[in-house]
């Protein structure tokens, strides 16, 4: 078995990515009188639409995890965690750049503190963060890594009641969007942080077992019971649980539990990719797998009009019919692909540009 690549991975951030550039489309784009909870059609569209962050999250935590521990097989540990770091503030500043509105700043008009909304870019940046602060704590050591990022998971997700309403009023807005929504964040790191740490805790799996005969069909079977009972049975167990310690916050979990149901999904999900692995090692579907950051990036300049402001949300807004909105979202996700892969650096180019940044800065 070759251990150095698990391409499932890369298959699953294509599909995350590509249902995230469709979701945007349509959800922009959709004339509102079509946006029926009754009809089957949009209650699945808006079904799977809601597993799409959760899977980017925790795909996100596992393949970073997974080189980071990898890395220390190789002795480049020391590098990995200071490339993460980088990388990490690389995504943070590019969130927040997306939504800086230049040309009224061009105009002298500051009137405006939206741009400093937290969304997906900059959660996944900081969890990425605070990912190499728990490594580098835990001295490395893969074992107390992965039960830390396991409890750490399982408790942002069990005490999400505690925070879901939160209100920080006198807590500046810079730092205060990372926590609430009140001012517009579209994301918050909590409970988002939770996924990347279980991807983080199912990477040290992969890490420790990947080489044993019989891995890939134990996980994958693993994936598919514990995500099923997630889906069907989290809710029930805390219940029970509720009912015997008598804890309130057992039976707000249960019965708002969209977190844990969402996890399952995203377990079926890759369960899935990892059973399919051999088919969907296409050179395309890996490709754009690879190229998630600059995808993200041009799909958001296009539809939301970063910087000009100017998108496709202003130009056409909340008009299309059904079959006009999935036409247009099919040859959107084509162009924005093919933008991505002819026009656009690689990540790494932009990561490294950012690292050499950063050390020139340093050192001035």
């Amino acid at each position: 078995m070759n251990t150095n690549r698990l391409y499932f991975i890369d298959a699953v951030r294509a599909f995350a990515i590509l249902m995230m550039l469709q979701g945007h489309f349509i959800d922009t784009l959709l004339d509102v009188s079509y946006r029926d909870d009754s009809s089957t059609v949009f209650t699945i569209w808006k079904y799977f639409r809601g597993i799409t962050a959760p899977t980017f999250f925790t795909i996100s935590g596992l393949i970073f995890s997974y080189l980071l521990i990898k890395a220390k097989r190789s002795g480049n540990a020391n590098l990995r965690m200071k490339k993460g770091f980088y990388r990490g503030l690389m995504l943070i500043g590019i969130g927040y750049l997306l939504r800086i509105p230049i040309f009224e700043w061009l105009f002298w008009k500051f009137d405006s503190f939206y741009f400093l909304v937290i969304d997906v870019l900059q959660c996944i940046g900081l969890s990425l963060i605070l990912v190499v602060g728990i490594y580098k704590l835990t001295l490395k050591r893969t074992l107390i890594f992965s039960i830390l990022m396991f409890i750490l998971g399982f408790v942002t997700f069990l005490t999400e009641p505690l925070y879901r309403y939160i209100d920080l009023p006198n807590l500046p807005k810079l730092f205060a969007n990372w926590m609430t929504k009140d001012y517009g964040s579209v994301f918050t790191i909590l409970p988002w942080f939770g996924y990347v740490a279980f991807g983080a805790f199912i990477a040290t799996i992969f890490y420790r077992y990947l080489e044993r005969p019989k891995f890939k069909i134990g996980i994958i079977l693993g994936f598919l019971i514990v995500g099923t009972l997630l889906i069907f049975k989290s809710g029930y167990i805390l219940m029970r649980i509720y009912y015997i310690t008598d804890l309130k916050l057992l039976k707000d979990v249960a019965f708002y539990n969209y977190l844990f149901t969402r996890l399952g999904n995203v377990l079926i999900l890759f369960a899935l990719f990892y059973a399919a692995e051999n088919y969907i090692k296409k050179p395309l579907i890996l490709k754009i797998g690879q190229k998630t950051l600059s995808i993200y990036v041009i799909h958001f300049i296009i539809i939301y009009g970063s910087f000009t402001g100017i998108g496709l949300n202003t130009i056409i807004g909340k008009t299309l019919l059904p079959w006009q909105a999935i036409i247009g979202a099919l040859m959107f996700l084509t162009i924005v692909c093919f933008i991505s892969f002819y026009y656009v650096k690689t990540n790494a180019f932009v990561y490294n540009g950012v690292r050499r940044l950063v050390d020139k800065l340093r050192h001035n």
